[in-house]
């Protein structure tokens, strides 16, 4: 007989000012239909906007959660919380295992069994596990509307009666996740946006989202396991330089800057934010770990002296509840599918599976942190260098002139030839056909390779025009004529409207919204 599911339960966080929950009602009725049985702390997600009665209406009851089989939680559990916790239980969360040691061994002592969303390797087959992404795309997403609600001025540049306003210049430092979600987002409420990184490799990532990107010309290691990493002395010289430049410029400047376990990097000095003009705005998304800039106040917004707004809001996420709760409990489900193979309820941990153990940080009372090392570098690969013994190829080979002009000479002559023996009307059709295609040739060859699919695919509906002729012969004996003619029409007809429909899905690919 199989073993009965086993329940997860969904706690309401304690942390101050925290808005998520671990699970909406649509990822509880996503986590029931891998077997398990659901539990909610009531009001657990008050604060994120979904109410009691729509999680019973998904599936689930409201009960006591921590004493279920799993937990989930976003932030990492107090101590209290921990002993509320049955013996055997597993806890799934953000629980910062690097910064928290006594932590685990409180977990280990009551042979709990921990995952760390936190911790999931950034491979590709991981993605959909990736919390920190998650959590990084709606913080940089959300810098800006801070930003722009304290900038209190236009984006977008504006012509108008009263004058012309200029667009709002912003600086984004760190091209991550949250970096490009703000570049993106800048982007599209119309500012012009520079953004600097370490890794050259981002930099057509930035141009993709409309973004300038601002290399610094100093040679940088590569992270190896796809986080953040110190960077050189070089490095930091040179991109302080960079700083002080577009201080004096930009109106709004977003940090991004974080490494894993590590203080945040200095970028921004208090000299450049003094440089800045009256009314600029600097968000540090760094904040909870010292920040970026200097003067910043965790989980405040500063004026300084010249009058440069600082926020340093550490819930940026938190700010939009909802849509965090949706993704971060989307991403809870990707990992209990992953430990639920059987879909019958039964959490299954495989600690073979790299995902599977680098996310689990103590098992059945055992430490396992930090778990082995996981190469995942996001760098291109090196070209291997050209060996010394390695033999040129043979240059292809070309016509001579001779041989060029012979050749133009027996086309000339064969049309000549051609055109001597056809009727006067095969003899216009065919001087127009070739016109055709010498000019649409040149106009082809001038076009950009990114639009020769739409293009070619107008081009075929113009070609459609051989629906006239069809039209002219159908209907005139013998029945074979007609026939042709109506095949001609139909299959025509297709062309006509399958290259416009062609165009307008491509061409779409190309506006922005």
């Amino acid at each position: 007989m199989s073993a009965p599911p086993q329940r997860i339960g969904v706690v309401a966080e304690s942390t101050s000012g925290e808005t998520r929950v671990a699970a909406t009602p649509d990822t509880v009725r996503r986590l029931i239909g891998l077997g398990y049985e659901i539990v909610v702390e009531t009001g657990a997600g008050d604060a994120s906007g979904f109410s009691d009665a729509s999680y019973v209406e998904a599936g689930a009851r409201l009960d006591d959660a921590w004493h279920a089989d799993v937990v989930l939680k976003v932030n990492t559990p107090s101590h209290d919380e921990v002993r509320r916790l049955r013996d055997g239980a597993t806890i799934v969360g953000l629980l910062a295992p690097a910064q928290h040691p006594e932590l685990l061994t409180q977990l280990a002592s009551k042979h709990l069994t921990a995952l760390s969303m936190d911790a999931v390797p950034r491979i590709s087959r991981a993605q959909s596990l990736d919390v920190l992404s998650s959590m990084a795309n709606i913080a940089g997403y959300r810098a800006v509307i801070e930003a722009a609600h304290a900038f209190g001025r236009f984006f977008t540049g504006q012509v108008t009666a009263a004058g012309k306003v200029p667009p709002a210049k912003v600086l984004v430092a760190g091209a991550g996740v949250a970096g490009l979600a703000a570049i993106g987002a800048a982007g599209s409420l119309g500012a012009v946006v520079r953004a600097t990184d370490p890794r050259s490799e981002v930099a057509d990532q930035v141009r993709s989202l409309g973004g300038e990107f601002l290399p610094v010309e100093v040679e940088q290691e590569s992270a190896g396991d796809g986080y953040a990493r110190a960077t050189s002395e070089a490095y930091d010289l040179r991109a302080a330089e960079i700083y002080s430049e577009q201080a004096r410029d930009v109106d709004i400047i977003i940090t991004t800057a974080l490494i894993p376990g590590r203080p945040a990097p200095r970028l921004i000095t208090a000299d450049q934010v003094a440089s800045m003009k009256p009314g600029s705005v600097i968000v540090d998304m760094a904040a909870a770990q010292g920040g970026n800039v200097e003067g910043t106040v965790s989980d405040r917004a500063v004026v300084t002296e010249n009058g440069v707004t600082i926020i340093g809001y550490t819930d940026l996420a938190g700010r939009l509840p909802a849509q965090a709760s949706q993704l971060y409990g989307t991403n809870l489900v990707n990992l209990l599918k992953l430990l639920t193979p059987g879909r019958d309820g039964q959490l299954t941990l495989d600690l073979e599976d790299v995902v599977q153990r680098t996310v689990t940080v103590v098992r059945d009372g055992e430490t396992l942190w930090p778990p082995p090392p996981v190469a995942v570098s996001a760098a291109p690969a090196k070209a291997p260098a050209p060996s010394a013994s390695a033999v040129d190829p043979a240059p292809p080979r070309r016509l001579s002139p001779a041989g060029r002009y012979g050749l133009i000479g027996l086309g000339m002559g064969a049309l000549f030839a051609l055109i001597a023996i056809s009727p006067p009307q095969l003899a216009a059709n065919f001087t127009v056909f070739a016109l055709a295609v010498v000019i649409g040739y040149y106009v082809i060859g001038k076009v950009h390779h990114a639009l020769h699919t739409p293009l070619m695919s107008v081009t075929n509906a113009i070609s459609g025009i051989v629906v006239v002729g069809a039209l002219l012969q159908i209907g005139h004996p013998p029945l074979a004529i007609s026939v042709l003619a109506f095949l001609a029409i139909l299959l025509t007809t297709v062309n006509i409207f399958g290259g416009f429909a062609v165009t307008r899905r491509m061409l779409g690919m190309f506006s922005k919204g």
